[in-house]
């Protein structure tokens, strides 16, 4: 193997952890394996809770290898996923960490690649393509800090100004920068960063995942899904995800047969699942995450899969992955965001669109679609066969290799 090229990765997320960013980097370098070496530096698993994962113990340096792939965990500063100076606090020291264990623990490498959605591990990237003298690949998966203040987390306008500083710095150092959305690309280029250094990757999923035959391992979820119509979210519970509008339709719908399921974790989930309990809501439940391969057999119980962000003028530039998930399942989409992803629904026809954080639009698209089921099906169709031309994270990571390898 003294041949092949080697790939160094910088994540903050990573596998068992089961989010998208965790997913997706886990995905694309499996798949890459096939062509170079990868070794891909990370924090113990953690996230969202700030409870190390069962199996691993939060120690200076832990080495394995997963699926062929060489993983290097740092020491954590562990911290559940709420509070902005806690959370800060976490991510600069895993970039202060991975740039010094990086540059001077002598680990080969011809290219360094590191990604968001928080600009401080793109920015490790960057430090250590300066310290080891290797060509730098940004990947962008959250324009930062915009979408921190898109939020309210951040009002400071001389940190917002120190930071937007900082940020444009770092996509001018990197070789090249890999970007999930057409918007954030057309969002750099009208801030001065070269159009052709911008390549647009979309997320996607693993096909073959959501392939296999799977079962609810947890009962009372599994028993929670038997009746009744079933709308379902699964990922994080944070600020900008406003699961707060779901818990007010519920409210508005608790006298039929429509019910909420929730599964995830993250800053907001104790305060909702406080107010279900306010509200005396029997309709809607929130359940902790679940393994990732317990995901496809809960989405084939649901009737519709929601996806949903706050209206913000952000989020129309983002694409939640999540939705990806609900198409391959031959789901149709509820979805509650603006701009980009809704544009994907509408030309895959395969879902409803309720205007986000207007709980009284979602019920009445609700209950139209519920009373006239005959386009579940189709539209069930429509985004399968919409994501295995377009998404499929396979045919994604292939094209990105052949632009890694250029630039190596």
């Amino acid at each position: 193997m003294s041949g092949r090229k080697r790939l160094l990765f910088v994540t903050h997320y990573f596998p068992p952890e089961v989010n998208a960013p965790a997913n997706r980097t886990y995905e694309h370098c499996r798949a890459w394996m096939d062509r170079i070496d990868v070794t891909v530096v990370t924090n113990f698993p953690n996230h969202p809770d700030g409870k190390v994962f069962p199996g691993y113990k939060n120690k200076l340096i832990q080495k394995e290898s997963i699926d062929g792939i060489d993983v290097i965990r740092l020491w954590t500063f562990i911290t559940p996923n709420e509070g902005f100076i806690l959370r800060t606090l976490n991510y600069l020291i895993f970039m202060l960490l991975s740039v010094l264990y990086v540059s001077f623990s002598g680990i080969k490498f011809d290219l360094i690649m590191s990604t968001t959605p928080q600009f401080f591990c793109g920015l490790a990237g960057k430090y250590i393509s300066i310290l080891r003298r290797k060509p730098f690949i940004l990947e962008l998966r959250d324009l930062w800090p915009e979408s921190i203040v898109a939020v309210g987390a951040l009002t400071n306008k001389k940190i917002i100004k120190l930071l937007e500083w900082i940020e444009i710095n770092l996509y001018k150092s990197a070789k090249k920068i890999i970007s999930v959305t057409v918007s954030f690309k057309e969002n750099l280029v009208k801030r001065g960063i070269k159009e052709d250094k911008i390549h647009v990757f979309f997320n996607g999923v693993d096909t073959e995942t959501f392939d296999v035959k799977s079962e609810i391992g947890n009962e009372e979820l599994k028993n929670y899904l038997q009746s009744g119509f079933k709308i379902g979210y699964i990922g994080t519970i944070g600020m900008a995800h406003s699961i707060i509008t779901l818990i007010e339709a519920a409210e508005k719908l608790k006298n039929t047969d429509i019910k909420f399921v929730i599964v995830g974790s993250g800053a907001e989930r104790q305060k909702l699942e406080d107010e279900i309990e306010k509200r005396k809501l029997k309709n809607i439940r929130i359940f902790p995450i679940q393994p990732k391969s317990d995901i496809p057999a809960i989405i084939e119980k649901l009737d519709l899969f929601c996806v949903h962000l706050k209206k913000n003028d952000l989020f129309k530039t983002v694409i939640p992955s999540k939705m990806f998930e609900g198409m391959i399942k031959k789901k149709p989409i509820l979805m509650g965001v603006e701009g980009e992803s809704r544009k994907i629904i509408e030309n895959a026809r395969c879902g409803i669109f309720f205007e986000p954080e207007n709980s009284e639009d979602l019920v009445a698209r609700v209950l139209e679609f519920s009373e006239n089921g005959k386009d579940a099906q189709l539209m069930g169709h429509n985004g399968h066969n919409f994501v295995m031309a377009n998404f499929n994270r396979k045919k994604i990571a292939a094209e990105m290799i052949d632009l890694i390898e250029e630039v190596m």
